[in-house]
């Protein structure tokens, strides 16, 4: 019987666990987090705010936004990999942060109440989920009004050259680095796939009304390998 989605990412994502962060840092040259650093001044996090951030991975943007939000807030993670978890587990102990929670649970069904964030982000996981626009519901549902939810994932670059360019990367180069770094050519294989199907800036914008978000604002990167998108309740 064929994998769903759904089972083929849980398995991706259990299996690069380890080299996850290290891979990361190898397929977009350590820009990530510059791209992060950027999309956290654009968000404004205000002290004693809740956020959650979906598909949490190894926990380092639940991270960052635990020191945004400050003592008095609180910074929750979801996951569905409890492998990823458990590496973010171990970093969350070794943070000077207590106001951490990582849960595990489904991006396609938040299990939280209405109106229960300041912030909702999802950060490179948004291409892996089934239905891009049943996460993004669920990211608007749980929001307070005026909350807003981020996205920041890879995109469809539009010049010509550096288009071809990148699709190149993704679908040759990328799957190498995996069996280099992480032994892991197949699961990094598949990743470029999602990539590739992922919607450009416009059509994910469109998404984002779709769910119900306003004044949404959008911040290309490296470009247009990856974007910003950020969306108001």
């Amino acid at each position: 019987m064929r994998e769903s989605k759904e089972e083929r990412v849980h398995k991706v994502f259990e299996n690069i666990s380890e080299h996850y962060d290290q891979m990361n840092s190898v397929i977009s040259f350590r820009q990530h987090k510059l791209w992060r650093k950027d999309t956290m001044k654009r968000m404004n996090v205000k002290k004693g705010s809740r956020s959650l951030d979906v598909c949490c991975g190894t926990a380092d943007w639940t991270l960052a936004m635990a020191e945004a939000v400050g003592e008095q807030g609180e910074a929750v993670g979801l996951d569905f990999s409890q492998n990823m978890l458990s590496i973010g587990e171990k970093k969350v102990k070794a943070s000077p942060y207590a106001n951490v929670s990582l849960i595990h649970g489904n991006a396609m069904d938040l299990p939280f109440e209405d109106n229960s964030f300041d912030y909702v982000t999802i950060g490179f996981g948004l291409r892996n989920v089934p239905d891009y626009l049943q996460v993004l519901k669920e990211m608007h549902r749980v929001l307070k009004p005026e909350g807003k939810a981020v996205c920041l994932e890879t995109s469809q670059p539009t010049l010509i050259g550096y288009r071809q360019l990148y699709y190149f990367y993704f679908k040759r180069i990328m799957p190498l680095f995996g069996k280099l770094f992480a032994k892991s050519y197949e699961e990094y294989s598949w990743l470029q796939e999602s990539a590739k199907d992922f919607p450009d800036r416009r059509a994910l914008k469109r998404l984002f009304e779709e769910a119900g978000f306003e004044k949404i604002n959008i911040k290309a990167y490296a470009g247009g390998a990856a974007a910003m998108h950020m969306g108001i309740k």
